[in-house]
């Protein structure tokens, strides 16, 4: 086993874990603290693939600014670690919940079988023209919405803190 394979079964354990730790933690702000350590896995995982910009932007990015957002609107809510979550014990929350992981065991099982082969990166996988290229044709419309879905959880954020005075 080469050394390069260890680091990225290392990284992806490091990374799965960081997830798992997210979603399982009560203290929303310990879960992203979580959730950082995480992107810095993927950020990792980005630079054995050759891809430094996407692990640079990953790194500044996501860890950087989304989770100062995300930060943020955790300490702006301020919610009661006693304040129940009822709509995470509804049947139909549970029922999708359900359904999600068995797709994603699904994928992850044909995926190692090997019936799902990885499509090789290119050679300018993960540079900067590489990047803005995609983002500006093929997927200019999905990072527009993206932008806007941010955009609405701020305002959302903002709206129930002024609700609440």
């Amino acid at each position: 086993m080469s050394p390069e394979r260890v680091v990225f079964w290392v990284l992806a354990a490091l990374t799965l874990a960081g997830a798992l730790a997210t979603v399982t933690r009560r203290n929303p702000l310990v879960a992203a603290v979580w959730l950082v350590g995480t992107f810095l896995g993927l950020a990792g995982i980005f630079v054995l693939l050759q891809a430094h910009f996407l692990a640079l932007i990953q790194v500044l990015v996501y860890a950087g600014a989304i989770m100062v957002l995300f930060v943020f609107v955790i300490m702006v809510l301020g919610r009661s670690e006693d304040d129940p979550l009822g709509f995470l014990t509804a049947p139909v929350t549970k029922l999708v919940g359900t359904g999600a992981v068995g797709v994603m065991a699904w994928l992850l099982v044909k995926a190692l079988s090997g019936q799902a082969a990885p499509a090789g990166a290119g050679g300018d996988f993960g540079t900067v023209r590489a990047v803005g290229k995609l983002l500006l044709s093929d997927y200019l419309f999905p990072f527009e919405v993206v932008s806007l879905l941010l955009l609405a959880a701020v305002l959302g954020a903002v709206t129930l803190t002024r609700a609440r005075r």
